[in-house]
């Protein structure tokens, strides 16, 4: 079908942190208050609303609009797990595209300090969950994996942590914002083998929104959301090759056919990092790099700011905070940010071409449940 240019033409986002003194529709709504006037645009100009959240409860788009008066327009709630907030997008960005709206609204929120500390629970009819799957689990038997079949070592994870550690210290945003060495990394308290502590993503809350409009409402800082693809995970019986992450791998190829580019074309990359073994796996399923060879990335610097291909300048999920229906809306935030050319300290210099990558949970026989990708251009 043909679909019509679609623009991210406002944002807003909270600092991520332990928000115990709020509620999760009062976080979300200084983020929609701040796309809105990021905009300079008439809240009752917004045709519709989409609202993502792993976590957040019946109706929370409902209850985050009550108050803000913006009630009575279409609006969905929508649960991907970690992709919650980048499915919310695609679906805006597609109602925008094919002309069913002119100005909507996408939200993306969390709260994950109501659970205390440890692990988020998982659904016990999973039967790779009850024998202790859980996503740290298998991020580090991949890592495992890894190494066996192509070096390394854990001290070439820490980097990913320290590396955006450094960038989440320019990004105000940002839960954790001090600097850390490796040696810290590897010293910090074991989860899962080579997993240290400072080597997975921490729990936060937050939220992030956007304004998503067409031509009409286009202005000169709209940033053109020129791809948005989602797609779910395939069940594969057996063998699997887990130095592979096959749902990115064929999610990122549906990407670039879309928006008719490659990852050489990309200039700043916003990657789900929930663990460092993670954001090595998709340089490479994302075309980033060879197989075999994203740990050679992080040893070059390249995917540092000021490297061939910045990621995750914002700090990633490891600094910057893991709300997760919130994280593929900030992601958004970041890239749109950098291609403004409104980054400050974390710029990447000449940014045209910025991509965002965001997966969500995982169950048996699946590599993840989703993956949501854009490319937005300036």
């Amino acid at each position: 079908m043909m679909a019509r240019p679609v623009y991210v033409t406002g944002i807003g986002m909270t600092p991520f942190r332990k928000k115990y003194d709020m509620n999760l529709s009062e976080i979300a709504q200084e983020a929609v208050v701040a796309a809105l006037r990021d905009a300079g645009f008439d809240r009752n100009r917004v045709e519709a609303v989409y609202s993502g959240s792993a976590w957040g409860g019946s109706l929370l788009g409902q209850r985050i609009l009550r108050d803000l008066g913006m009630t009575g327009v279409p609006l969905v709630n929508i649960e991907n797990a970690c992709s919650s907030g980048s499915s919310a997008l695609h679906l805006g960005w597609t109602a925008v595209a094919q002309g069913m709206y002119d100005a909507v609204l996408v939200i993306g929120s969390e709260k994950l300090s109501r659970f205390g500390s440890g692990a988020i629970p998982l659904e016990d009819d999973d039967h790779e969950v009850r024998l202790g799957q859980i996503m740290p689990a298998v991020y580090a038997m991949r890592a495992q994996r890894y190494f066996y079949e192509y070096g390394g070592t854990p001290a070439d994870l820490a980097q990913v942590a320290v590396k955006n550690r450094r960038h989440a210290g320019f990004n105000e945003n940002a839960l954790f914002r001090d600097p850390i060495t490796v040696e810290e990394v590897l010293a910090s308290r074991p989860v899962a083998d080579p997993l240290t502590l400072l080597m997975c993503c921490p729990k936060a809350d937050g939220a992030a929104a956007l304004l998503i409009t067409s031509e009409r409402y286009r202005n000169s800082r709209s940033v053109e959301v020129r791809a948005s693809r989602i797609t779910s995970g395939v069940f594969e019986d057996g063998i699997v090759d887990t130095t592979v992450d096959e749902i990115t791998v064929r999610c990122a190829k549906e990407t670039y056919e879309s928006a008719g580019i490659g990852p050489e074309d990309v200039d700043v990359a916003e990657v789900h990092d929930a663990f460092a073994s993670a954001e090595v796996f998709y340089y490479e399923a994302l075309g980033f790099c060879k197989q075999g060879e994203g740990l050679d990335l992080v040893r070059s610097g390249a995917t540092a700011i000021g490297g061939r291909l910045p990621v995750n300048p914002s700090g990633g999920l490891l600094s910057k905070g893991h709300p997760l229906g919130a994280t593929g809306v900030a992601q958004i935030v970041e890239i749109v940010e950098q291609l403004r050319g409104e980054a400050g300290a974390r710029q990447v210099e000449g940014a045209k071409v910025g991509l965002t990558h965001c997966t969500g949970g995982g169950i048996a026989g699946m590599d993840h449940g989703a993956c949501t990708m854009h490319v937005l251009v300036r």
